[in-house]
């Protein structure tokens, strides 16, 4: 038996960092959706106690620092499974692009290895308390569509689904690391409430509301230490895009379109400014 799963890429609709915590992370308030460019995850049973991955991408590790293999090393230390399992990982999410890539993939490790070894009682709460162990935004990644993610991204409630639209993606050529990102931001005295007013749109499906209020806290860092990707915004802003931010950590940067006409312009000039732009539309 072979189990495929589907591996979608996340954008941010806002980021709010509230404080630093007593164990390094942050404290957030963001929601995130799902795009409709996704990771193909593929599950071979093994004969051998073993796991072992390949990705497609020369940028992912095929060893133990890959998320997808720490997802199967932790699923079979929690349930004890004493079977081997060979992960494929074809890529087609950024790698290091603020798009949840990494953590996606072992959403779907986590989600395939519960159906391969037909562990129906295991809800998707116990993936994703798993997950949460692995990478701040696998927990999310669980449940895919629409959340509000608190505490450092462990704590999901769910939200309705954006109003449809159009997604242009944006990447520099650059990679990103959040771990560079966090320390180097400057927290403010009043923090920031843009996830209050993206969760009051999305409750009403109010498209330009949803757009008003987005925001992401980690942009001025991201967008001073990488130029490219400032330009990338200030030009995808040039088409009259309602809502333009960067998603994550970076680099990549995406617009909300309601009509594909005007989408597909955008995508078409920056093509003519940025190697990596995709037009794709919001699944969550």
């Amino acid at each position: 038996m072979v189990v495929f799963e589907k591996a979608p890429a996340k954008i941010n609709l806002s980021l709010d960092v509230l404080n630093k915590r007593a164990d390094g992370y942050h404290d957030v308030n963001m929601v995130m959706t799902t795009i409709d460019l996704a990771d193909r995850v593929s599950l071979y049973p093994l004969h051998r106690d073993d796991i072992t991955v390949v990705a497609d991408n020369q940028y992912v590790p095929n060893d133990e620092r890959n998320l997808a293999y720490k997802a199967a090393a932790l699923f079979k230390r929690t349930f004890h499974i004493t079977k081997g399992i060979h992960i494929e990982l074809e890529k087609h999410i950024p790698v290091s692009a603020g798009l949840g890539g990494g953590s996606s993939d072992a959403a779907a490790v986590l989600r395939g290895l519960k159906r391969l070894w037909q562990l129906d009682h295991v809800s998707n709460a116990t993936l994703a308390e798993m997950g949460a162990q692995i990478g701040s935004d696998v927990p999310f990644c669980v449940y895919g569509k629409t959340a509000l993610a608190t505490g450092r991204g462990e704590h999901i409630a769910h939200l309705p689904a954006p109003p449809s639209c159009w997604v242009v993606l944006a990447r520099p050529d650059i990679g990103v690391s959040t771990r560079t990102i966090f320390p180097k931001l400057t927290l403010n005295d009043v923090p920031s409430t843009y996830t209050e007013g993206v969760v009051t749109a999305l409750e009403t499906h109010d498209f330009y509301a949803m757009c008003d209020h987005m925001g992401n806290d980690l942009e001025s860092v991201t967008l001073t230490l990488y130029p490219e990707a400032q330009r990338i915004k200030e030009k995808m802003q040039q088409y009259d895009i309602p809502g333009v931010m960067m998603s994550g950590s970076g680099p990549t940067i995406f617009g909300l379109v309601e009509h594909y006409s005007k989408a597909k312009r955008a995508y078409n000039g920056l093509r003519g400014f940025c190697h990596d732009v995709r037009l794709v539309r919001v699944m969550g």
